[in-house]
């Protein structure tokens, strides 16, 4: 998640890629998620802490981190 670690992200959930000049929209749980990658947690990890912030089944966790990530690679934010 490396390329996470330039991007300019409020509270709000507005991001900003300064290399590229892209800005994004993110919801709540994009911003915990988002979070939680950049501080090195890998996608098991944040799916384990989502689940228990937002009361949340592991697996329904799991799909909104895969989902999101896939976003994340669709946008070149994240490889692999």
């Amino acid at each position: 998640m490396q390329k996470l670690s330039h991007l300019a992200i409020n509270e709000e959930g507005f991001i900003f890629n300064p290399l590229t000049g892209d800005s994004f929209q993110t919801s709540e749980t994009g911003l915990y998620i988002l979070n939680a990658f950049r501080a090195g947690a890998d996608d098991g990890e944040t799916a384990r802490r989502l689940a228990e912030a937002y009361e949340v089944t592991r697996e329904e966790a799991q799909r909104d981190v895969a989902d999101f990530v896939s976003v994340l690679k669709s946008f070149g934010l994240v490889t692999g």
